[in-house]
């Protein structure tokens, strides 16, 4: 496995526990901390219509509600390592918790300011979880770097489709409304805090040292740039087609139930992935050939969804899903896989989730924005075909087995 796992328990900010009892609290902790991420994200899509017209927004404050998450991800995800260096990441992890908790109890109160804190706060929190988290198990699972990566991403996944596809029967046939099922995650998000306290005295924290402008020359590092467009480009190709991808299935012809149902299995398509690609990927001492399949599967669904007929939207949906396990497994696998160090892992995920995140939230506002102005859904969709394209690039230079500073060495 291509983990580098002397070098980066050496210099890890956080060191590994010994003991199994303490080891398996840590897993929970971390599967639980990942399953409370996305819930309260995902949940707020299929009830934006029940939202606005309830708090009478327009359709762009409505529109606010989703892309708030998302530029605070882009925003204080470089900020992350420095608070974890300065707090400890299992302290700033549980604050994180607490916020989001905090969040989503303050979204669910009346009226639309709260509505609009609350997403702000939520979006923050889970920001600050996303960039450490990978760290985290860099540091804590040097040997078990793929595994517990895919274990990871398969939580977070796992609980985001359920949360959009029960949310509105919870809103309606429970009887629920959109408050109650937003307040609802809370199922999760306070365990997840309580079982992540305990951490806080479990994780031993290091001296959190570092050369000075390290994380300024991790932006200038051109692997880690192609890290980072890697990360925006994957963002972009799923929030775009997550966001659209029904609507283009309805101007086609389909009903609303089928185009609910083909957008649900290009999600259920992604799950086994995101779990076994990142396995794959720490066996590998390059990780080309799966970008290779990954830009070949988007390019084949998106090709399908332009030129095909209503027949081959199922195949479509099922090549786009199975390229979005395979892109965001990667992804989140570079982050370790490209650097030596616990510390080093932190500064290029807070830098390429800043950037992937500002893609994801402009992406689907420009890609409407562009079918309004030539409608037509031709010029967009050959766009996304352009960006597979340099996904594939990008991928190529960060599937290599190389390492955050060798440029600088050489």
């Amino acid at each position: 496995m291509n983990t580098d796992s002397h070098t980066s328990a050496g210099k890890s900010s956080v060191r590994p526990r010994s003991s199994s009892g303490g080891r398996a609290l840590l897993i929970a902790g971390i599967l639980l901390v990942a399953a409370a991420l996305r819930a309260p994200f995902t949940s707020v899509g299929p009830l934006l219509e029940m939202i606005a017209g309830d708090l009478g927004l327009s359709s762009a404050a409505a529109g606010a509600i989703t892309t708030l998450p998302l530029l605070a991800f882009a925003l204080l995800s470089p900020y992350a390592p420095q608070l974890a260096r300065r707090f400890g990441t299992p302290a700033v992890l549980a604050a994180a918790m607490l916020a989001l908790c905090i969040g989503i109890l303050i979204r669910a109160l009346p009226g639309a300011s709260y509505l609009f804190t609350g997403t702000a706060l939520i979006g923050m929190a889970i920001a600050v979880c996303n960039v450490l988290l990978p760290a985290l198990i860099k540091g804590q699972f040097p040997q078990r770097l793929g595994l517990m990566t895919g274990l990871y991403t398969v939580s977070m996944n796992i609980c985001a489709a359920a949360a959009s596809g029960i949310s509105v029967p919870l809103a309606e046939q429970a009887g629920l409304g959109w408050r109650g099922t937003l307040a609802l995650w809370l199922i999760i998000a306070v365990p997840a805090l309580l079982l992540w306290l305990p951490q806080m005295r479990g994780l031993h924290q290091g001296s959190g040292s570092r050369s000075a402008g390290s994380g300024a020359k991790m932006w200038r590092s051109p692997l880690a740039w192609q890290v980072t467009l890697f990360m925006g480009l994957q963002s972009l190709l799923y929030y775009v087609l997550i966001a659209w991808f029904s609507v283009i299935l309805g101007e086609r012809g389909m009903s609303s139930a089928q185009a609910g149902w083909i957008l649900s299995l290009m999600q259920l398509a992604q799950l086994p992935f995101t779990f076994f690609v990142p396995i794959w990927a720490g066996k590998l001492k390059s990780q080309r050939p799966l970008v290779l399949v990954t830009a070949l599967l988007f390019l084949a669904g998106i090709l399908g969804v332009w030129l095909g007929d209503s027949s081959w939207m199922p195949l479509s949906a099922i090549c786009i899903g199975i390229a979005g396990g395979f892109a965001f497994g990667l992804a989140m696998m570079f982050f370790s896989l490209r650097t030596r160090s616990t510390r080093e892992a932190g500064e290029l995920s807070g830098m390429a989730q800043s950037v992937g995140y500002l893609l994801a939230a402009a992406g689907p506002a420009l890609f409407g924005l562009l079918h309004d102005a030539v409608h037509s859904w031709d010029i967009p969709l050959a766009l996304l075909l352009a960006a597979s394209v340099l996904l594939l690039i990008a991928g190529w230079g960060a599937g290599s087995g190389r390492f955050v500073g060798d440029e600088r060495q050489r």
